[in-house]
């Protein structure tokens, strides 16, 4: 299906390496497991920028995710037109498309994916108010600065990963500790493991009839359980074609589409571009964001296990 490795920029340097072909990796990992009923996913990007240079890239998360910049100046084009910041706390809700984003200058971005039906488990915002969107931390009741006092400009990854995990188990604490719905839970093990089916059928898998379903994953995703389980066809094949996919999964991914046609039209209709076009412009942000999903995808799914080497990671025989 991919004929040629995936175009990457040789102007960016991350930190934490890159895959065997050349595309960039950041430091991730899941989180303690007292905290995995909230937390899907902390990463922290470290990239070394030529001076003066404006990197122009997009994100496209599936699920909420509390970023804190603590170098370089940003910019994202939200469903509010773009907003622009240097050092900062946001929280971005889940995307429906890719996310046009700029970053100038060398930078360092910390973050935490939440899981689905956390934020209502947590009484934190809607998340179907907050699709395309970013908040400030300060607009709910975080001020900014408090928050990135928490992170030490000289600290390690794993000191802002810690502090990452200290911030969430003190929200856990305040609210209850209430779990997350159920539903919710299985709905994001059908979406990774076959996110072609019906949602019907998966609603008949999670025990529940339709109309519940499509209103528990509408409060916890914001947005209907049809376009959660179409985007995360997507972001699978597009994972694949920026070459942080598992290998031996790409027939089966192929096999979700009927057709070639029919990939290159919704592929198209999502990220704007043909999986072709999609596989020759080099996406480094893009592809950072996609590897952290996979691994997370992998690992929820028990296919690796957390701090295995990943199969993008691994050099070719």
């Amino acid at each position: 299906m991919q004929k040629k490795a995936p175009a990457f920029n040789p102007l960016i340097v991350p930190e934490f390496g890159t895959t065997p072909a050349g595309q960039p990796l950041s430091y991730n990992r899941a989180p303690s497991r007292d905290l995995a009923p909230w937390i899907g996913r902390i990463y922290i990007s470290k990239v070394d920028l030529p001076e003066g240079y404006t990197l122009q890239c997009s994100q496209f998360n599936d699920i909420a995710c509390l970023r804190l910049q603590l170098a370089g100046h940003w910019g994202a084009k939200t469903a509010n037109g773009w907003e622009e910041s240097a050092r900062s706390a946001c929280l971005f809700g889940p995307q429906t498309r890719p996310m046009p984003v700029r970053v100038t200058g060398s930078f360092t971005s910390i973050g935490v994916a939440i899981r689905p039906g956390a934020s209502t488990a947590l009484k934190g915002v809607p998340l179907p108010g907050i699709i395309d969107r970013l908040v400030r931390t300060g607009d709910l009741g975080l001020p900014e600065d408090e928050l990135l006092a928490r992170f030490a400009p000289e600290g390690t990854p794993e000191d802002w990963a810690r502090a990452l995990e200290d911030l969430f188990r003190e929200r856990v604490e305040e609210t209850g500790g209430n779990l997350p719905d159920p539903i919710s839970v299985q709905f994001e093990q059908l979406a990774y493991r076959t996110p072609s089916m019906t949602v019907a059928q998966a609603a008949r898998d999670c025990g529940v009839d339709r109309r519940r379903l499509e209103r528990v994953i509408l409060r916890d995703y914001g947005l209907p359980p049809k376009q959660v389980l179409r985007r995360a066809r997507a972001l699978d094949m597009a994972s694949h074609l920026r070459g942080v996919g598992d290998r031996s999964e790409a027939e089966a991914i192929m096999l979700r589409y009927y057709d070639e046609s029919h990939l290159i039209h919704e592929f198209a209709d999502l990220f704007g571009v043909s999986p072709g076009q999609f596989a020759a412009t080099a996406q480094p942000l893009l592809t950072l964001s996609l590897e952290a999903r996979q691994a997370r995808r992998l690992e929820d799914l028990k296919r690796i296990a957390p701090g295995d080497a990943r199969p993008w990671q691994k050099a070719p025989a």
